[in-house]
């Protein structure tokens, strides 16, 4: 543990797996006080146990659990959104109903969260927020990805909205966007293909570096996001990709 984040305070959404739970680990090695959240808290049980990580079951898409999560925690110094869901189909396969969930979870409940936490955030004198997003958004368009990336595009839109309209209240917004990252989603995906090895091993071939992302990797961006050392960068869609939006 370097203390990268020693003094700071820190909530994550979706912290029971994937990239949420090891960028609460690399934000606990490096000394921040964090709030481990998740709508499923019994995929928290493995964080409990840390130093300085208090868990908490948390449902971004419910209005009422955020304000009372905000008014439970207080001011935060870095608040990372990273919940979301990543749904499949073209547009003629995207029902109104789907496209309805998928802005609602990825790009609503950011907004709440946003709004809920940053009045305590500019009234400490600022923070870092940090919001998951996508190469597949603005960046690129994936197959069958219709609200998945239209939603991704909207965060980096509401992401530079927030860092712009509060960098001089030292607010910082950043959106990280990964590429294909060995994530559970991830996994369910090829297991239902018909040969999930062979699927596997075609989509990482599509990389320039011949594999998927880990969720360790994605995180220490995070760290670097949430970081002082980063207290010049803000509005930015940073893409962590291997090369494939290239």
């Amino acid at each position: 543990m370097s203390g990268r984040l020693a003094g700071k305070t820190a909530l994550i959404t979706a912290a029971g797996q994937g990239i949420g739970h090891a960028t609460a680990v690399a934000f606990q090695n490096e000394g921040a006080r964090l709030w481990a959240t998740d709508i499923d808290d019994g995929k928290l049980a493995g964080l409990a146990a840390l130093d300085g990580v208090t868990c908490r079951a948390l449902d971004v898409r419910d209005p009422a659990a955020v304000a009372a999560a905000a008014d439970e925690i207080g001011a935060l110094d870095v608040l990372f959104n990273c919940a979301g869901r990543v749904p499949h189909g073209a547009l003629l396969d995207c029902e109104p109903a789907d496209w309805e969930e998928t802005l609602r979870f990825n790009v609503t409940a950011m907004y709440r969260m946003i709004r809920a936490f940053l009045p305590a955030m500019l009234a400490a004198g600022g923070g870092s927020i940090i919001n998951m997003a996508s190469v597949v958004s603005s960046v690129k368009a994936a197959p069958e990805r219709c609200a998945y990336g239209a939603s991704k595009a909207a965060v980096i839109g509401l992401t530079k909205s927030v860092a712009l309209d509060y960098a001089a209240d030292g607010v910082r917004c950043n959106a990280v966007c990964p590429g294909a990252v060995e994530t559970p989603s991830l996994e369910e995906r090829f297991a239902a293909r018909p040969e999930p090895e062979a699927a596997r091993a075609a989509f990482a071939a599509r990389h320039p570096v011949g594999r998927m992302g880990a969720p360790a990797e994605v995180a220490a961006l995070c760290v670097h996001l949430a970081s002082d050392e980063s207290a010049f960068t803000t509005g930015q869609a940073l893409a962590i990709d291997g090369g494939w939006s290239l």
